[in-house]
């Protein structure tokens, strides 16, 4: 039997991992002295509250080797293979974590893959290797092939507020204000598998004429699902995904969600909206 085993960060909720039979190993969040497990004593509405009442960001603690190699020793014991595709290298080192992990086990039946992604493009990637395990492909080959296609992934979104890209210390206070004066809407995208500022325009609809922009240029695979999410703002989401697919005829028939957490979420605040998809 092949496993596939992933983190939190991906935001699937404990209903769809169990449809999609994945496991979600919950990294820990801290506000302050205050402890959680990302979705499971944290929810998305408690995070955003708090998040929302906080004077400093929270930060996450990475997935640690011996978390990872409890998760996957019993199933390497009983003969299964398992593939672990994890949030990107760049934003955490739970990635470092499941390769000593994996060193630990001294298995070649656990197969690992960085994603250089999260929230729902890791997401997307793992529908992806659900799908290709339900084909019937091997450990080595969704390993192969979620690790080929992770740089056709694209996410892109809409950021509502700049306090929290300010707080993070991501734009100046002075760019904050005028920012927020002037009603700038940044731009945020997954590049080479870090969260980076990718433009800047006055007013959603705009943001969302530039997002269509981007979108156009670097059309979807339509063989490939495509995903929007959002960071507490669900409305947000729904007049997005109809903004760009009524425009968009050929973009992939098969849409999911996602509501955005801790680790993005915690830069981009409340208020947020995107998708991803498999570029062509």
């Amino acid at each position: 039997m092949i496993r596939i085993i992933t983190d939190s960060t991906c935001d699937l909720d404990a209903g769809t991992a169990r449809d999609l039979r994945i496991d979600l190993i919950p990294l820990t969040v801290h506000f302050g002295e205050e402890t959680y497990v990302d979705g499971v004593t944290l929810t998305r509405e408690i995070f955003y509250e708090k998040l929302a009442a906080a004077d400093k960001l929270p930060t996450t603690s990475q997935l640690n080797p011996q978390d990872i190699l409890d998760h996957v020793k019993p199933y390497l014991e009983q003969g299964d293979d398992v593939v672990g595709i994890f949030l990107s290298s760049k934003l955490s080192g739970t990635f470092q974590s499941a390769s000593i992990a994996a060193d630990m086990a001294g298995s070649e039946h656990f197969f690992l893959v960085d994603s250089e992604n999260v929230t729902f493009g890791l997401a997307l990637l793992v529908r992806i290797a659900c799908r290709l395990r339900d084909e019937g492909r091997t450990a080595a080959e969704i390993r192969d092939a979620i690790d080929s296609m992770k740089k056709r992934v694209r996410l892109i979104a809409v950021v509502d507020t700049l306090k929290y890209l300010q707080m993070g210390g991501r734009i100046s206070q002075t760019s904050a204000v005028l920012g927020s004066l002037l009603g700038i809407n940044p731009l945020v995208g997954v590049i080479d598998g870090a969260v980076e500022a990718i433009g800047k325009v006055r007013g959603k609809k705009a943001a969302y004429r530039h997002l269509l922009t981007l979108f156009e240029q670097e059309t979807p695979d339509p063989n490939y699902p495509m995903y929007f999410g959002h960071s507490h703002a669900s409305e947000s989401m729904e007049e997005l995904r109809e903004y760009i697919l009524s425009r968009t005829p050929g973009a992939p028939q098969e849409v999911y969600s996602a509501e955005i957490g801790p680790v993005v979420g915690t830069h981009v605040g409340p208020g947020a909206a995107g998708l991803a998809y498999i570029a062509l």
